[in-house]
């Protein structure tokens, strides 16, 4: 697919009082720098990118920040798809935009740089495709799929958003299991935060690893705190690594503090020479873009996670028994055992006839059950089965009104969406999502501080009012 690459560099909006040292300032100008690449969408002309985007909750989840004044995607993405690259640990914050004087195509403004080679720019469209889903394949699943489901369609649903890489893709699924929404989200965060500061380390971390090697010890008889209270099988926790994990983190930021140092003598000149080189020029857009990226990282890559202790993981983030799963899927990924090329290229074309196949490579990595698999086999294409929990029970209800259990929800939704074959998926969602909407308002016009309202429990109708329903008919009541 060709594209075109135009440079833009930028130098507005510096703020002399604002850097205090020759690293910070060196990282300001960087930050303006800028390249333009864009990507003509071809067979994926249909494809809006605010309703792809703002299809499924994983766009909610850090580090993408959809602002919805500009209808834009931004987040930082990978310079190589490639875990064995030194590359792939480099990240540039992208923002993907479509504007409506080229509605057929996409715009993705890179920046901290102004140039990227070849084999950088196929990484960051590549990343781009997957996240829309705009490969041919998936085209033509959305066109059969709103053949099918004509309401889909006038809505313009078909895309369901996912993330840049797989290995994303696999850890927010565990991150959906047996906890609340804003938990969810809190925990993501969590994860881009702690990316950041393990690529950039700052005084912060500085303290957080000094309290981590003096607290550690007590982290047993804390357990509780942030242990999820569920049923779930909780890890055996490995105490040795935190105390390396800690010191690393020491040795790194005494390095960065000696370039922080150096730079302190010649910074007052420095700065001088930029106020009159560049002058200021205030830019909303540059000011979003650069709180963005300095107050949250990218997502973690295996390499970042294998490394880390449980303990330390399972704190910093909130991740109780799920931090040593995420440790083991990356270690599993990083020592080889585990090849997300290869689960991607047996993935490319999903048929029926491979789900089991795929569904039972899955389950062998720890903590991916039926609902984390179900999930992650979404994510790679498989739209005929759908992942059931609590919330499509209270959509059963609520929607069709039928009282389902976990132990008959499946079969259920089995009866319900069977028509739409081999799509059950999509119909589901495509429900789900319009019912949200229909509860909360639009989606994709929602502050991100309302994100974490979208929960079974703000969904009970009051006592004085009814139930939203949407309109379904008596076939479809008793899944026919």
């Amino acid at each position: 697919m060709l594209c075109r690459f135009i440079i833009s560099s930028s130098s507005s909006s510096l703020i002399p009082t604002a850097i205090t040292s020759k690293m910070q300032y060196r990282q300001e100008i960087d930050r303006r720098h800028s390249v333009v690449v864009e990507l003509p969408l071809g067979d994926g002309a249909t494809c809006d990118l605010e309703k792809a985007v703002c299809s499924h909750g994983l766009f909610m989840m850090a580090p993408n920040h959809w602002d919805y004044l500009s209808k834009t995607l931004e987040r930082p993405l990978r310079l190589s798809g490639n875990i064995n690259d030194d590359d792939h640990e480099k990240s540039h914050l992208v923002r993907i935009s479509q504007p409506p004087d080229s509605p057929h195509s996409l715009h993705l403004r890179v920046f901290g740089t102004d140039s990227l080679s070849p084999l950088h720019q196929r990484s960051l469209l590549g990343q781009v495709r997957r996240m829309l889903r705009l490969s041919v394949e998936e085209n033509e699943r959305v066109r059969k799929f709103q053949e099918i489901c004509g309401e889909a369609k006038e809505r313009g649903f078909g895309r369901v958003f996912r993330s840049p890489t797989l290995f994303e893709d696999m850890v927010k699924c565990v991150l959906l299991c047996n906890c609340q929404w804003s938990r969810t989200l809190s925990m993501a965060e969590a994860l881009c935060e702690l990316q950041l500061e393990l690529n950039r380390p700052s005084s912060a971390v500085l303290l957080s690893a000094a309290d981590n090697l003096n607290q550690f010890k007590g982290v047993t008889a804390k357990s509780e705190h942030f242990s999820p209270k569920t049923p779930a099988g909780k890890e055996s926790r490995k105490r040795a690594g935190v105390y390396g994990c800690c010191r690393n983190l020491l040795e790194r930021l005494t390095e960065v503090e000696e370039i922080v140092d150096e730079g302190k003598a010649d910074a007052t000149t420095e700065v001088c020479e930029v106020s009159t080189s560049a002058p200021f020029n205030a830019d909303p857009s540059v000011d979003r873009e650069l709180s963005s990226f300095n107050q949250i990282g990218n997502f973690p890559s295996p390499k970042e996670l294998a490394g880390l202790d449980e303990s330390f993981l399972a704190k910093r983030c909130g991740l109780g028994y799920r931090a040593g799963r995420i440790i083991k899927l990356a270690k599993g990924i990083v020592e080889g055992r585990i090849s997300l090329k290869e689960l991607e290229e047996a993935c490319c074309n999903p048929s029926l006839s491979n789900y089991d196949k795929m569904a039972e490579q899955l389950r062998e990595i720890d903590g991916f059950g039926p609902f984390t698999c179900a999930n992650v086999l979404m994510c790679l294409g498989y739209c005929h089965v759908i992942p059931t929990d609590s919330e499509t029970i209270r959509h059963l209800k609520q929607v069709h009104a039928r009282t389902s259990s976990i132990q008959k929800v499946q079969k259920d939704v089995e009866k319900i969406y069977a028509k739409y074959a081999p799509f059950q998926f999509l119909a589901y969602w495509s429900e789900v999502w319009h019912f949200y909407e229909e509860w909360f308002g639009k989606v994709s016009e929602m502050p991100h501080s309302d994100y974490k309202l979208i929960t079974a429990a703000n969904m009970r109708p009051k006592r004085s009012g009814k139930c939203k329903k949407l309109k379904i008919t008596p076939a479809e009541k008793l899944g026919e």
